[in-house]
């Protein structure tokens, strides 16, 4: 009796210690298991990608055109998560502020030649994500009912009208030192170009094309106004206004590492023109931005779609 008792007690003791070892070893497997989880963020999934830093700046300069794609992207980049800034600036401090880290990114750089100066300045301290809108285009923009107004040289036949001046926006924009550009290459003497705002160019063109006067101001397209009015640009042989340009978006370096989901949705980002001015026309009659934009977003949820594709 006695000695079958110790045979079992040392089968139980055996038995005890075995499953003392499956324990510990199924502790070091969770454990492994826990290290070798998620690696996407917090904010990310197994399958997608990670938000990173969710607080985001992006510029513009307030061109109609710009107000419209800079809400729609931040509209875009705030549902999926993102804590969105959008602020507007001169053109010049825009590229600055993104080559220099300041802010995120913009999606306002018209190249070749609008903003080709600042874009020579700042080239080596930006990334570059391509065009978000393609066919864009500058020059002088006249009614059509001034029918002996063809070309740029063609402004002298309205000179006294005029009182010799070219409306333009503000001061430094690549259309306003083209437009100044033209006034030589024509040899338009005594012209000059009156420097405003993009929201004052549009008020003296809307009133003087309401009563049939004749106007020109500094133009570029997409523009709500040419939706609004009936409208020509000038031709340019001289080649003054350059040909058609794009629109392109522009990060910071660095973005891509702290926030990849943005910089993907940032890079996948392109529309078209009528996309664009949709945007554009309800803001010129009134619509807050933001509204505009998370109305238009509401309405072309495929076209959102793609730009956010691959990231879940």
């Amino acid at each position: 009796m006695f000695k079958l008792t110790w045979k079992h007690f040392g089968l139980v003791a055996v038995l005890v210690l075995s499953l003392f070892l499956a324990a510990c070893g199924g502790g070091e497997e969770e454990d492994t298991t826990e290290d070798t989880g998620d690696n996407t963020g917090e904010e990310g999934t197994d399958e997608g990608v990670a938000l990173g830093d969710e607080d985001l700046e992006l510029v513009y300069v307030e061109w109609d055109t710009e107000v419209a794609s800079t809400h729609v992207i931040g509209k875009v980049l705030e549902d999926y998560g993102y804590d969105v800034n959008v602020r507007p600036i001169d053109n010049a401090i825009m590229w600055e502020s993104v080559a220099n880290g300041d802010a995120d990114g913009m999606v306002a750089a018209w190249l070749p030649a609008t903003h080709g100066d600042l874009y020579e300045e700042h080239k080596d301290d930006v990334v570059e994500l391509g065009p978000n809108l393609e066919g864009a285009k500058i020059g002088l923009v006249v009614p059509t009912y001034m029918e002996d107004a063809t070309t740029v040289g063609d402004l002298e036949n309205y000179a006294d009208e005029l009182d010799q001046e070219i409306t333009g926006i503000e001061p430094g924009a690549g259309v306003v030192q083209a437009s100044e550009q033209s006034v030589e290459d024509y040899g338009l003497e005594g012209w000059e170009v009156a420097t405003s705002s993009s929201g004052a160019m549009a008020t003296v063109l809307g009133e003087a094309y309401e009563n049939e006067e004749p106007v020109v101001v500094t133009g570029w397209s997409p523009h709500w106004k040419f939706a609004a009015y009936d409208l020509k640009y000038l031709e340019d042989p001289e080649g003054s206004f350059g040909g058609a340009e794009t629109i392109e978006t522009m990060v910071r370096q660095g973005l891509e590492e702290d926030a990849p989901a943005a910089y993907q949705i940032l890079d996948n980002f392109n529309w078209t023109e009528d996309q664009m001015n949709e945007v554009m026309l309800e803001i010129s009659e009134g619509a807050d931005p933001e509204e505009a934009a998370a109305e238009w977003i509401e309405e072309n949820q495929d076209v959102v779609d793609e730009w956010v594709s691959g990231l879940e």
